[in-house]
């Protein structure tokens, strides 16, 4: 378990480096247009993004289910961040899918573009911090 959870974790670290780049950096060579809002990278992203989602819920889950099952009445700085990654990627991972099957699928259109790229911005924001801060508990884990 101790290379699995090694190498998850910087999967995840370098997955969060690279949305938040590729965020950071897409206005300076992509104009946003009706035919393609988006960047061509994103569709490449987004499957590995969806990947790195499922396995943080996982570990994130597992250690809340840790933590939780230690007892105490305290509320620690571990329980804080744990509780905190877990419902933070629960969050972040509802609106991706909801928007990335909103975006691949247009029977599925709910809501206008203007909702759909707002909701990307979130999403792009939020999830290098989670999977970052998952990523690296991974690594410095003493029993990773």
């Amino acid at each position: 378990m101790d290379i699995l959870k090694r190498a998850v974790g910087v999967f995840l670290i370098v997955v969060g480096v690279v949305v938040a780049l590729h965020t950071i950096v897409e206005p300076l060579y992509h104009t946003t247009s009706d035919a393609q809002p988006y960047a061509p990278l994103w569709n490449i992203l987004d499957p590995i993004m969806a990947v790195a989602i499922v396995l943080t819920v996982i570990f994130a889950y597992i250690r809340k289910r840790d933590v939780d099952g230690s007892g105490g009445a305290t509320i620690t700085r571990e329980f804080l961040a744990a509780n905190t990654i877990f419902y933070g990627i629960l969050f972040v991972g509802i609106m991706f899918f909801w928007n990335w099957f909103n975006q691949i699928s247009p029977a599925y259109a709910t809501v206008g573009t203007d909702v759909v790229s707002m909701t990307w911005i979130i999403i792009d924001a939020a999830l290098p911090l989670l999977l970052g801060a998952m990523g690296i508990s991974m690594l410095n884990a003493d029993d990773a």
